[in-house]
């Protein structure tokens, strides 16, 4: 285990971000918010998937008006009380005025101090922000885009590197305003009146590269929680491999808080995409154990058949249909291994390290396949019964391990 870099520790109603607290995982919805049905039912989605947090576009007065309602349909209908971040962009300093249910309803708001005004304005509508903030006792979140920076600040510090004898790139520049509007931004509502305690930062570009150096600067220059994630990585493989990597890195580093997958959704698919890549992230690295682990023979040539797959598939939906229940009826039982290799290769010596391992049989070896339980042979299978009865191992192993 590697050492996480310790921060202030800021209260999200009931979650506690920061202060070497676990690392939160959160989302955010891409419903219309006025559509208080459609929202709800989304957040209690994602929350079902593993979101401890969700935030939501907060960008008219309907769906300020919303808010309230999103809440209590939530709480009414699943007994879910999970922190709800509004998203404000260009007007929330009259939302947050206006509409004061909505203000105290939101568990933390999100200030992009690049969409807040220009010049005089700006300081003024982030004031306005910040006062709800002190007023109805909210975190924040001082969220910096490269897509949305600060324009001010951005061509002061381009001017300031022309005059330099040996100016740095745009890049750089870019990237120091994104870490300085972020911690101006920061320092400015402490002297509104908000506590530190009250902050958390992030800093997002979609580079991969640039989003690393980007934080690690960030986090040598505060002790404010941080919120971790690439602002857009991508559709498919590309944005969980640019999410992974990213994250992984950072997170190895002891930087990051709390974090995002923002993945483009294809039409129609389900927005718990990003909840699952962020579990499996986080698990992946040993920092937050969420479900079983199941490990899979990759195939070759020695496992034309397509048996050990099906296996996987079966073995993988059992598991995940239970979860909920099994979580609840068996503590730790997120913990389990699960083996399913393809030959003699490497099956009986991976079935050995996990819990439950099977080693099936490969291409022209005999058809019996050897299960391990606790790395000890305990059973040989073979036959039409072989699922059900690695099934019911399963089911008898994690009764027996997990029961309180």
């Amino acid at each position: 285990m590697f050492e996480r870099k310790k921060t202030l520790a800021v209260k999200v109603a009931n979650i506690y971000i920061g202060g070497l607290n676990p690392i939160v995982i959160q989302s955010m919805t891409n419903t219309d918010t006025s559509d208080v049905k459609s929202t709800a039912n989304q957040i209690i989605e994602l929350y079902k998937a593993g979101s401890s947090i969700v935030r939501v576009t907060v960008n008219n007065e309907a769906a300020a008006i919303s808010i309230p309602k999103i809440v209590e349909y939530i709480r009414n209908t699943e007994n879910i009380d999970i922190p709800i971040v509004g998203d404000f962009h260009y007007n929330g300093h009259i939302l947050l005025t206006k509409y004061s249910d909505m203000a105290k309803a939101l568990a933390k708001y999100r200030i992009n101090p690049g969409n807040v005004g220009r010049l005089d304005r700006h300081d003024e509508n982030f004031k306005q922000m910040i006062d709800a903030a002190i007023k109805y006792d909210k975190p924040v979140r001082i969220g910096v885009n490269w897509g949305s920076i600060d324009q001010d600040l951005l061509l002061r510090l381009m001017d300031e590197n022309k005059r330099k004898t040996k100016p740095q790139d745009s890049n750089f520049v870019l990237k120091e305003a994104l870490i300085e509007s972020a911690l101006s931004s920061a320092l400015m509502a402490i002297k509104i009146g908000l506590e530190p305690n009250k902050i958390i930062l992030s800093t997002k570009i979609s580079k991969v590269n640039d989003l690393i150096d980007v934080y690690e600067k960030l986090a040598s220059r505060c002790d404010y929680p941080l919120h971790i994630g690439l602002t857009e990585a991508g559709m498919g493989t590309k944005g969980i491999v640019n999410s992974s990597m990213a994250l992984a890195i950072l997170l190895k580093q002891g930087i990051g808080d709390t974090i995002r997958v923002s993945l483009t959704p294809k039409p129609d698919e389900s927005r718990t995409k990003e909840v699952e890549v962020a579990r499996h992230i986080l698990q992946g690295l040993n920092l937050k154990v969420t479900q079983p682990d199941i490990v899979a023979c990759p195939g070759c040539g020695r496992t034309t058949s397509t048996y050990f797959q099906e296996l996987t598939q079966v073995v993988t939906k059992y598991i995940n249909t239970n979860q909920t229940s099994w979580s609840k009826k068996y503590p730790g039982f997120e913990e389990l291994k699960v083996a399913i290799m393809g030959c003699i290769v490497n099956g009986p010596g991976e079935s050995k390290h996990a819990d439950i391992g099977i080693s099936l049989p490969g291409t022209f070896e005999e058809p019996k396949a050897p299960v391990y339980v606790d790395g000890k042979h305990v059973k040989t299978l073979s036959g039409d019964n072989l699922t059900q009865e690695f099934l019911e191992i399963i089911d008898k192993y994690v009764s027996t391990k997990y029961q309180k």
